[in-house]
């Protein structure tokens, strides 16, 4: 049955709230108070979206955080469900002509977008559903009107696996060259402190806290609860050497993610500092050795830190440079 119901509660016409939450993936409980036992009064699945009227404190569920989402239903652990909103956009008239080609970099505005494959059969790893999801950002390099006078964008993934897929424009809003200019350029003494232990980002300028957010480092136990550190993010100094705006992650530790913004590597095993659209648990490590944040704070850092990237082409390597030129960032345990 589950199948079944699961596809039975996603929706087209999303609730008219200004926050809204996406159930990330499997079930989830909507209880009728903030405990981790509390009462259920409904389960609902992936991709469910639900009204997120504010957070509470309630029961921690012994690791982890203590928010949960209260909702006109009843309350949800906050870390099982993405904050997203629901914000459509006017296609735009053109795509611009730059140094990668025709197109531009955009990013998802609604809580999930369907896709059609555009050049069949799909060849890339973990889709378990063809859609895209709030906050990803990814490159369009075509559009087309359908009879219905419909607009379709194209997306065409850098370094994924050679899919194309049409998706509705007004899930997508442009990514402009102003919103991802460098912040305290002038600034050059920086550096970002991750604390493994307290799970938490620092940046500094000149040895003052100029921003602060949790994140979700590399796990320090195996599937099974042993200490391990296969996935564990290295302890020591790391400049930034490569920055992109957008990347198709995939490996066979990493797992499959596309769409991932404002990526900042660290390491070149592939460890970075990056958004993440697949889980609300910031504060807990749950990586694969990366360090997760959320969206708005992984585009606060790529835009702080050195080197600076432009829009076109949407990414640096400066892996070759010696004394090096990223900023460096501080792991901690």
């Amino acid at each position: 049955m589950r199948p079944w119901l699961r596809w039975a509660q996603l929706q087209s016409d999303w609730p008219d709230a200004e926050r809204l939450g996406r159930v990330c993936k499997g079930t989830v409980y909507v209880r009728s108070r903030p405990l981790v036992d509390g009462p259920v009064i409904k389960e609902i699945y992936d991709d469910a979206i639900v009204v997120w009227l504010r957070n509470v404190v309630g029961e921690n569920p012994g690791v982890g955080s203590s928010q949960w989402a209260e909702t006109p239903d009843g309350f949800i652990y906050a870390p099982r469900i993405q904050p997203v909103a629901n914000h459509p956009n006017q296609p735009v008239s053109f795509l611009p002509e730059s140094s990668l080609g025709k197109g531009m970099w955009f990013e998802v505005t609604v809580p999930y977008v369907n896709l059609e494959i555009a050049n069949p059969p799909v060849r890339a790893k973990g889709f378990d559903v063809l859609r895209y999801y709030y906050s990803q950002v990814l490159w369009v390099d075509d559009m087309k009107t359908e009879d219905d006078g419909k607009v379709l964008y194209r997306i065409n993934e850098k370094y994924g696996y050679g899919d194309l897929f049409w998706a509705p424009a007004e899930a997508f809003r442009p990514i402009t060259e102003e919103e991802i200019t460098p912040i305290s350029p002038d600034v050059e003494d920086k550096l970002i402190q991750v604390d493994l232990n307290y799970q938490t980002l620092t940046a500094y300028e000149n040895k003052k806290e100029v921003f602060f957010c949790q994140v979700s480092s590399g796990g320090k136990y195996d599937k099974d609860g042993n200490p391990s550190d296969t996935w564990s993010t290295p302890v020591g100094q790391h400049p930034i050497y490569r920055k992109l705006v957008s990347l198709y992650m995939s490996g066979p530790v990493t797992g499959n993610w596309c769409g991932v913004a404002w990526t900042s590597f660290i390491t070149g095993e592939g460890v970075a500092a990056h958004s993440c659209y697949w889980h609300n648990d910031f504060g807990v490590p749950r990586s694969h050795g990366c360090i997760n944040m959320r969206p708005e704070d992984a585009k606060w850092v790529f835009r702080w830190t050195y080197p600076h990237v432009s829009l076109f082409p949407g990414e640096i390597d400066v892996h070759d440079k010696w004394p090096p030129v990223g900023t460096v960032v501080e792991v901690l345990d």
